[in-house]
């Protein structure tokens, strides 16, 4: 099975600061020509608070370099993960925060518009984790308020959370707009437990984009097929679906200097079980 993958901004550098992931300031337009070098078809972009004044995403300057690459190297930047809203949660905050950083999200919906990127993947994890029946109102109230614009630049919502799969499928139904799906983290789904196939069976209609990674129960990320992801089961049910991607890889990370070999293992892993998709 021939698809498009994609990986994670970042993991093609050294990481930033130490940090797991991050924008890589130095290095973000040498991605482009390693993700081709890879094998790879796409990268998806990352918006943090760090670096959320001099990402390139923010100025019409940096927009037009970042569609040069794109055009140069044949990688697409069509998703964007807005970790930026794990630091700054739209969760548990005053009503003037909350005015505020939905203005900060619609803003950036306009500049993905600009930068032709059509997904965003919303994480509501960590920081900004959903807890209890309140949080799913007020997740519900933000994102029915940002919808229409949604259809208006014709870009998505993507939602990544650590809800079971009942309470996901509910959530997603109680938005029901078809601009807002879920992003399915084979690695997040492995550490909390859940069953794959469960998760798929539930809510794998709304599922728009994929992570693949794997983590250890209750633990930290590790390399493809040494944790606690049963990509057996995970791709039993994205064949039953007929899921057929985005696939972004945003696996373990290699030693410094190794990053593309490592993408280009990690992508022939997924690739594998592609393959087994009929």
């Amino acid at each position: 099975m021939n698809v498009e993958i994609g990986i994670m901004q970042g993991r093609l550098s050294p990481p930033v600061d130490g940090k797991f992931q991050a924008f890589p300031r130095d290095s973000w337009a040498e991605e482009f020509p390693r993700a081709a070098a890879a094998n790879l078809q796409a990268i998806e972009w990352i918006y943090d608070l760090a670096d959320a004044e001099s990402n390139p995403i923010v100025s019409d300057g940096g927009v037009g370099r970042m569609r040069n690459l794109s055009d140069q190297h044949g990688i697409e930047v069509q998703s964007l993960c807005a970790d930026y809203f794990m630091a700054r949660p739209l969760l548990r905050i005053s009503s003037d925060a909350k005015k505020e950083r939905l203005a900060k999200l619609e803003w950036l919906l306009r500049r993905c518009q600009l930068a032709g990127i059509r997904r965003v993947v919303l994480p509501f994890v960590d920081a900004s984790r959903i807890e209890n029946q309140k949080d799913q109102a007020d997740v519900i109230q933000v994102l029915q308020q940002v919808s229409p614009l949604l259809d208006h630049l014709d870009v998505e919502i993507h939602l990544e959370t650590a809800l079971n799969p009942e309470d996901f499928y509910a959530l997603i139904v109680a938005i029901n707009h078809a601009r807002i799906k879920v992003n399915y983290d084979s690695g997040n789904s492995a550490s909390l437990g859940y069953d794959p196939l469960i998760e798929w069976q539930t809510y794998g209609s709304k599922i728009g984009s994929v992570h693949i990674k794997d983590r250890t129960l209750g633990g930290g990320t590790v390399p493809l097929g040494t944790g606690a992801s049963d990509f057996e089961k995970l791709f039993a049910g994205i064949a039953a679906c007929g899921y057929r991607g985005p696939w972004i890889l945003q696996a373990a990370r290699s030693s410094d200097g190794e990053e593309v070999a490592w993408a280009r293992q990690n992508r022939a892993f997924l690739q594998r079980w592609l393959d087994r998709i009929k």
